[in-house]
């Protein structure tokens, strides 16, 4: 099935060959469709993760590529990331933005010396083509959708899978996100959980799927759902598109300067108001990640609202934001990243509304309150303002 551009769409990927293993389960409420979200124990699933011994079917993903000479410069000039030099097999993201900044695409990024992936969630692979396709005017490059000959396997780093190879080169894609990129910044301050962030994704052929699970019965290695795969990239800080981009989200908000943005990069489509909020201003709305209290065993799912309840006999509710990823992790215990105000108190408990039920949340800040105005302009006083 193909959409009006003639970009494949979800429903015409083959169902996955891994929920035909024991205890495969989809949730219906999970964010990713299509494939297992947990195989009995996401706990356990976690720890095998973490520890190199299990993959993550991630083949509901879109994969996108682009070919051509000209392939990199053209990239590099409407995305957020330096790519113009971009070398074979280094491995990065970039953010497309609209005119005033605003979160588009958000894409996963390898070139293999030929051809450029582009990994995507599998609602924005054919929207993504789309738009680029439109977008190539008489450069020498041409745009593909290939989820339908292509897969991605997640894994932490150590354990691997036999990439595909096309064009001669593995396509093994390392998360950024365990560092700072060249030319980013990061707004967290204190030690960071991404630190520990040694995810890879795998692009295989969509055939060697059935392969994969053959091996996995034969005890090569395990199998964790996506459910124990979204509770360490919560705990990890790590933003994603699907999750907590809306239609207002700006890179600074989600601490997405750290791997996605390159501030000292050429002209593109949104890098006014990435260069004024960084240099002069403030992002709007900050990430956190809320510590929940478990003791009523209800995790408020995405999009529950997170309030600041007022003290004593002050019985107002302060909206303050809203969550948009969260999960039972096997360590911490029930999390969620969530999107505040700015002005939300940065030391106060907040209060996640969820089935009725008042869950109390304390917040690990991901980006304070006082993020960007790096360039330390001095303020002007108001015309006709009195000094004293």
């Amino acid at each position: 099935m193909t959409d009006p551009t003639g970009a494949v769409t979800p429903e015409a990927i083959p169902g996955s060959p891994f929920l035909t293993l024991p205890g495969a389960v989809e949730q219906a409420d999970a964010v990713d469709h299509g494939v297992p979200s947990h195989y009995g124990s996401p706990n356990i699933e976690q720890r095998l993760i973490a520890s190199g011994k299990a993959i993550v079917d991630l083949s509901n993903r879109g994969i996108v590529t682009v070919t051509g000479p000209d392939r990199l410069s053209w990239l590099n000039s409407i995305t957020s990331q330096e790519l113009r030099s971009l070398s074979a097999g280094i491995s990065t993201e970039t953010l497309f933005l609209d005119q005033s900044g605003r979160i588009e695409h958000a894409v996963k990024l390898l070139d293999d010396g030929t051809t450029t992936w582009l990994v995507t969630e599998a609602d924005d692979a054919a929207p993504l083509h789309a738009w680029l396709d439109r977008m190539r005017f008489m450069l020498r490059v041409e745009v593909a959708i290939v989820t339908e000959q292509y897969a991605v396997i997640g894994a932490a780093a150590g354990l691997a899978v036999a990439a595909a190879e096309p064009n001669g080169m593995p396509l093994v894609w390392h998360d950024p996100w365990s560092d700072v990129a060249v030319g980013g910044h990061q707004y967290a301050t204190g030690e960071h959980p991404g630190a520990a962030w040694t995810w890879t994704e795998t692009i295989v052929a969509r055939e060697q799927l059935e392969s994969l699970v053959q091996q996995i019965r034969a005890g090569a290695f395990s199998a964790a759902g996506s459910l124990a795969a979204e509770a360490l990239r919560i705990a990890a800080w790590r933003p994603r598109l699907q999750s907590e981009v809306d239609e207002r989200s700006i890179p600074h908000e989600l601490d997405w300067l750290r791997s996605a943005v390159h501030l000292n990069k050429g002209c593109y489509r949104g890098q006014e108001t990435v260069a004024k909020v960084h240099n002069l201003g403030h992002p709007p709305r900050r990430l956190v990640m809320l510590l929940l209290d478990g003791s009523d065993a209800v995790l408020p799912p995405a999009g529950s609202n997170v309030v600041l309840v007022g003290d004593g006999d002050d019985a107002t509710r302060k909206p303050v934001g809203r969550i948009t990823s969260s999960a039972i992790h096997h360590e911490l215990g029930p999390v969620a990243l969530a999107i505040v105000k700015r002005s939300a108190d940065p030391a106060a408990v907040l209060t996640v509304e969820a089935d009725g039920i008042d869950v109390a949340a304390s917040q690990e800040i991901v980006v304070p309150a006082d993020a960007g105005a790096t360039a330390n302009v001095p303020r002007l006083p108001r015309l006709g303002a009195v000094r004293r």
